[in-house]
Order: C-alpha cells, then sequence, then structure tokens
C-alpha cells in the first residue's frame, strides 16, 4: 500500500486520520498502531509475526540494559542485542547472497567441496529500516541517552509507525522517545504536514514516475545499440528518478508524521548542488548517513585515532553502507567508489577544489555521482561495464536503431526540465527575494500558493488515476 495509491490516499489515509481525531487522546496511540499493523499486514502479512517477535527481543534488551549497572554485563548484553538484529537481518537479506558469493569463489579456485544450496530466502518488507530503528533502541539506552520503553505497544509504534515503517527516514529512538507519550497538533501542524505531502506526492507522481519511464526504457537497450549520448540520457534519467523518487517519500513520511504530532529529521538538502563528495554525503539521505557515523564511525574511532584508522573506518562505513541498500556486488562496489573518493578528499583532493572555480567543483561531484549511479541503477556488473563503456565513447552502438531523441518526447522534456530546476533550493531563493510590503501582499502570496498546491494534488491525483509505473525505489531495500 504505498502512499501513492488509491487506496491509501481515498481510503487507509482518510479513515486514520478521521478516527485518529474522533477518539480521546489516549486511545490516539492505540488506534496509530492498529492502523500500522494493518499497513504492513496489507503488504507483507506473512512477515508480520517475525516483526512483532523482533520488536518483543528488543524490548525484553531495552528492559535490561535499563536494570543493569556494571559496565561488563551491559556491554555483553548489548553486542547480544546488536547480534539478534544484525544476525535477522543478515539471514533475510543477505544469506542467499553470501552462499551465491561462495560458491563462485570454490567455483575460481576449482574446489571439490559441493556447492551450497540454499532455497531462496524472502525478503520481509522494510526489514532494513525496521532492524536500524531496532538498532538505535538498544544502542541508545546503553549510552543512556533515553530510557527503556515501559509500554510494549508504544516501542510497537516506535518501530511500526506506518510513515517510516517501509523506507524511513530512519528516526532514532532518543529523538523521538518524549513525542511517543507527549504530542499535540493544531491547525500550523496540519497545514504544514498537508503541504509537504502534496510536494512529496508530486515529485513521486509527475517527475520521479515520468524519469523511470525513460530510465527503465535506455537500461534495458540491448548493449549493441547502446551509444554515449543514449547512456547518458539513461543515467541522468535515473539521477532525476532515485532523488525525486526518495526525496518525495520522504515529504510524505514528513508530511504524514506531521498530522499526528510527530516532527521528524529532514532527509535531503539538494544534493545534486553539491560541490564535493563529502558535501554530497552532508544533504543525501541524511538519516541514513548520520546512523552510520553514530553507531558506527564514531564507534569504530572515526576521525581520532590517526589518518590511516580514519581511512579505514570510512571505507568500512561506506562498504556496509553499499551492502545496506541491497545484496548485491553492484552495490558494495557503489559504497566502495563513494567511500574511496571520500578518503581521496581527505588526502588532499578537498583543498584543491576548495582553490577551484565552483562551477568545476560541481561538475566534478556531479560526474562521480552519475557515474556511481549507474552501479546502483544496473542490474549486475556485466550491465555495469557495458554501460560505463558506452558513457565514454566505446560503445556498441552506432545510434541508428536506437537513438537518445526517441525517448525525449514533450512529457519527459517537461519532467526532466523541472527535475533539474527543482533539484536546486529555487523555490527557496524566490521566497527570500520577495518583497512583501503589506498584509494585502502576504494574502495574495498565501492565495497562489494554496492554488498551486491544489493544482499539484488535482495532477498527481489524474495521474495517479491513469495506472502508470508508480513503486518506490526504497521499498526494496
Amino acid at each position: 500500500m504505498v502512499f501513492s495509491s488509491t487506496i491509501f490516499l481515498f481510503l487507509f489515509l482518510p479513515v486514520v486520520l478521521a478516527l485518529y481525531f474522533a477518539l480521546r487522546p489516549g486511545l490516539r496511540n492505540g488506534w496509530l498502531l492498529l492502523a500500522s499493523l494493518t499497513y504492513y499486514a496489507w503488504g507483507e502479512s506473512t512477515f508480520l509475526g517475525l516483526v512483532l517477535l523482533s520488536i518483543f527481543g528488543n524490548y525484553l534488551f531495552g528492559l535490561a540494559l535499563q536494570r543493569l549497572q556494571a559496565a561488563l554485563p551491559r556491554k555483553l548484553m548489548l553486542a547480544f542485542a546488536v547480534s539478534a538484529n544484525i544476525g535477522l537481518l543478515v539471514w533475510y537479506k543477505y544469506a542467499n547472497f553470501l552462499a551465491g558469493s561462495l560458491n563462485d569463489l570454490l567455483l575460481l579456485a576449482h574446489s571439490q567441496h559441493a556447492p551450497i544450496i540454499l532455497a531462496p530466502i524472502a525478503l520481509p518488507l522494510g526489514i532494513s529500516f525496521f532492524t536500524f530503528h531496532a538498532l538505535s533502541y538498544v544502542v541508545d539506552i546503553y549510552r543512556r541517552q533515553a530510557v527503556a520503553q515501559r509500554s510494549l505497544p508504544l516501542l510497537c509504534l516506535y518501530i511500526l509507525f506506518f510513515p517510516q515503517l517501509i523506507a524511513g527516514p530512519i528516526v532514532r529512538y532518543h529523538e523521538i522517545s518524549d513525542q511517543l507519550s507527549q504530542r499535540k497538533v493544531d491547525v500550523t501542524d496540519l497545514a504544514a504536514g498537508i503541504e509537504r505531502f502534496v510536494v512529496g506526492l508530486t515529485k513521486k507522481m509527475l517527475i520521479a514516475n515520468t524519469a523511470a519511464q525513460t530510465a527503465d526504457g535506455i537500461f534495458a537497450v540491448l548493449p549493441a545499440d547502446l551509444t554515449a549520448p543514449l547512456a547518458w540520457l539513461g543515467v541522468g534519467a535515473y539521477a532525476i528518478q532515485v532523488y525525486f523518487d526518495f526525496s518525495g517519500y520522504s515529504d510524505m513520511a514528513i508530511g504524514l508524521a506531521r498530522l499526528f504530532g510527530f516532527r521528524f529529521p529532514e532527509n535531503f538538502d539538494y544534493p545534486y548542488i553539491a560541490r564535493s563528495m563529502t558535501e554530497f554525503w552532508q544533504r543525501w539521505h541524511l538519516s541514513l548517513s548520520r546512523f552510520f557515523r553514530d553507531y558506527l564511525y564514531i564507534p569504530l574511532g572515526g576521525n581520532r585515532r590517526g589518518r590511516a584508522r580514519t581511512y579505514v573506518n570510512l571505507a568500512t562505513v561506506f562498504l556496509l553502507c553499499g551492502l545496506w541498500h541491497g545484496a548485491s556486488w553492484n552495490f558494495v562496489c557503489w559504497g566502495a567508489l563513494h567511500g574511496a573518493f571520500l578518503i581521496v578528499e581527505r588526502l588532499g583532493l578537498l583543498r584543491i577544489l576548495e582553490r577551484t572555480w565552483s562551477p568545476v567543483r560541481h561538475v566534478y561531484c556531479l560526474t562521480v555521482v552519475l557515474i556511481t549511479w549507474v552501479f546502483f541503477r544496473s542490474p549486475n556488473l556485466l550491465v555495469t561495464s557495458q554501460f560505463l563503456h558506452a558513457m565514454v565513447g566505446l560503445g556498441q552502438g552506432a545510434g541508428t536503431a536506437v537513438r537518445a531523441v526517441n525517448y525525449l518526447d514533450d512529457e519527459c522534456l517537461l519532467a526532466l526540465g523541472a527535475g533539474v530546476v527543482f533539484s536546486t533550493p529555487i523555490a527557496a531563493w524566490l521566497k527570500r527575494q520577495l518583497r512583501l510590503p503589506s498584509a494585502a501582499h502576504v494574502a495574495l502570496f498565501d492565495l497562489s500558493k494554496l492554488v498551486t498546491l491544489v493544482v499539484m494534488a488535482v495532477a498527481s491525483a489524474m495521474r495517479l488515476s491513469s495506472g502508470t509505473y508508480n513503486p518506490f525505489i526504497y521499498f526494496r531495500f
């Protein structure tokens, strides 16, 4: 039941909102939990019991960590809790990948050992996100940044709350623990939540989905027909798709949470205007970046133990970041490349970039991001290699069978153009430039904003009713 679906927009969400505000405050969390359980079961009823078992286990871990006082028992309990959560993630998400990789190594080594036969393991919906929320819970209690949750239903609500359950943002427990029991919603919250949701829905339906048709079409082109212009158009369209798809989902999640009184952290800050890869990761998927920084990079030593250790820590974090996105060597390579560029920038490239003309720095960063998106989008390393060859002019296509212009109809051009423009903070810049000298001008501005939002909502609903391509990219992680 994705946010951009008729069943969610016109049935699930209105019913949940109506009953939420109809109930007295003491019953509202229970209703949100029931709605969240229904939301998850709608798409993944098979694994609902597994998720609840995971939550109950972490509930017990939290109580134990709260009760223990001695350092060694607390460390052992934390190690057990983290191992249990990571073990669950590894089994369901990586067991088939690890078995297949080991079989490939045995084959390369001409080993006589029988291959490992492992039946395909289904991936529980949202396992990467609910596992990280569970890890945040036990680690925050261990660090005494939060108190263990005595109410099992409230812990369930933290992990299962439907706006962030499937694809984030990753909300750390200590950031939201107080809001679980005490929060309020006023007219300002409702207006801000609706506005944010409509903006996210528009990003998804009008920009990401249209760009996806171009990206999917080009990435499906046979290697014999790939040319440099076609390949660059394909990865450019995918860059627009993945940003507006995921930032659109994040906007919708933040907006939905605001409707119920929750304040979620921001997840994106115009990453495509970055002028270095270091800056890119200060703007892209912020909740994930902060999670890896606070729960992995800093515990490993961060940059406090010398340069060599810092580079090893960075490489480790980004290898795991790539692997977190998917059980594939493509994702591992994607993470490794990002980590490598961050290390190179720390080795001195960043100082050179700081003395370089700003547009050149921007081109450098955007080129690296586009090249690495090929690893992220391609189904395997063979397709990645073919695509990268085409991008540098070594493709096999002659430009006659399939041409880039074939994918550039008016709708695509409009979506890609809008994607380029709204990848920058132009709206915020225009707002700052406006001078509203009187209350009448302010009212006119607010009316214009309202009309724009209504048009965006109607246009998105019309696109939704046409039944076009609609899945969220990050739902599969």
